[in-house]
């Protein structure tokens, strides 16, 4: 009994033995997700991502995709680093339902493999040009013929090195076409169409891919560990930031909180809160292209808001400030994409709410400067005075709590003690009152 158990032990040991290099030969497919807009902080994410699947010496990187499009530089960013990556970089837009729109295409074409899940579509990606994203406006044709073929030609130079179909991918961005999953294997733009990661390794398993540096690559990918690479802490952060209707609205907020400070100084709370939110705000807009003539929009109606306050112009000042607030506030952003742009209800209720709130501040504060504040014996003049002891006509009375001497102004009345009194005037340390039936 006792030998068998040590020779079920000394099996063990053998196994895990043979086991453990098998184990430590088994791939490693690292997998990065984008389902977002694509901007900056994007091509950061997909430039760490690749690095990290280079010190890992991982076997390919799946990108899964799901995107609207986004911004063209951070898209040329990304292809950049794909096409600079010496670890296979597999693109795969999933799950069924997404889409690779506008610069998402140029990802997907970009890729050592293309692949789409069934019931997803991939195109549209015909280039805006910068400061004719409004439906009512319209691009130089000279410009866009410009943007038009350079991006096209952006899109040529690595489909064709991917041996891919250069007509249907350059209709993408000429003709905005969009392709099914179906239409696009058909057509080769994409290599496989899969429902799951699983079934996307298990058919590229084999598969011989050539680099941009002209060698080839065989994928091994049996058994292969899908390890996850979600965004950092840093790049959440910064891509939250990145978000213009939250970047607008912590700017609004902070505006609001450092407006309070001047008209309450010495709090010191709202004005830090306030300075610490504006510059959060202005930072994420930084990461995306804001037009200038929008920002001077913003500074012209915080001008006309404050002096709506000092100057009597029954709101037509005011109405103007609110105004220019919501439309540049709507026209800050100037993306290709309506997700990477202001919304308008975001604008309206942005622009409405710190419009009426600053308006309101700034009155009580005028208001509270053109009062005159009494302190002493003249704040005594009109306060109900109660009498403690008879006058007549002088006595002692009780005015918010501190007991005065008091004289009536009618020398013949009288004034029994309860009864009350108004202050007329002060003579020294008494006070001159007449008897009055209703305090009211």
């Amino acid at each position: 009994m006792r030998l068998h158990r040590m020779g079920g032990i000394l099996a063990f040991f053998i196994a895990l033995a043979f086991s453990g290099p098998a184990l430590a030969q088994q791939p490693i497919v690292l997998k990065l997700t984008i389902h977002d807009t694509i901007q900056p902080v994007t091509a950061q994410y997909i430039a760490r991502g690749l690095a990290d699947a280079k010190q890992k010496s991982a076997a390919a990187v799946l990108l899964t995709l799901g995107t609207p499009g986004g911004l063209l530089s951070s898209t040329r960013d990304i292809v950049t680093a794909i096409e600079a990556s010496p670890v296979p970089v597999i693109v795969y837009i999933s799950p069924s339902g997404s889409r690779a729109g506008s610069a998402g295409f140029f990802l997907l074409e970009a890729a050592d493999i293309a692949a789409m899940a069934p019931g997803t579509n991939a195109g549209a990606s015909h280039p805006v040009v910068e400061g004719a994203t409004g439906t009512s406006q319209v691009q130089d044709p000279i410009m866009k013929d410009k943007l038009e073929n350079d991006t096209a030609a952006f899109l040529r130079s690595f489909t064709s090195r991917r041996n891919r179909n250069v007509s249907a991918a350059e209709d993408a961005v000429r003709n905005s076409k969009s392709y099914s999953d179906t239409e696009a294997l058909s057509l080769h733009l994409i290599d496989v169409i899969a429902p799951d990661d699983a079934a996307l390794l298990r058919q590229l398993d084999g598969r011989i891919i050539y680099r941009f540096d002209g060698t080839s690559v065989t994928l091994r990918l049996t058994h292969a560990i899908i390890v996850t690479d979600p965004p950092s802490t840093r790049e959440r952060l910064l891509t939250r930031l990145a978000s213009p209707d939250f970047a607008v609205l912590l700017i609004v907020a902070g505006g609001l909180l450092i407006y309070l400070e001047f008209n309450v100084p010495g709090t010191i709370v709202p004005g830090a809160l306030g300075t610490l939110l504006v510059l959060l705000g202005a930072f994420g807009l930084d990461l995306l292209p804001v037009r200038h003539t929008a920002v001077a929009l913003l500074v012209a109606a915080v001008v006309l808001i404050v002096l709506e306050a000092k100057f009597t112009s029954h709101g037509v000042l005011a109405a103007a400030g609110i105004a220019c607030l919501i439309f540049g506030l709507a026209t800050l952003v100037d993306a290709p994409i309506a997700e990477l742009r202001v919304h308008l209800s975001t604008a309206i209720a942005a622009g409405l709410g710190f419009g009426g709130i600053s308006f309101f501040l700034a009155w009580i504060a005028l208001r509270a400067r053109r009062s005159k504040v009494l302190t002493g014996p003249a704040a005594m003049l009109r306060q109900i005075a109660t009498a403690v002891t008879p006058l007549a006509p002088a006595g002692q009375v009780e005015v918010r709590g501190e007991l005065w001497q008091a004289r009536l102004t009618n020398p013949a009345a009288t004034l029994p003690p309860g009864a009350q009194a108004r202050v007329d005037a002060i003579d020294g340390l008494t006070l001159l009152v007449h008897a009055i039936d209703n305090p009211g």
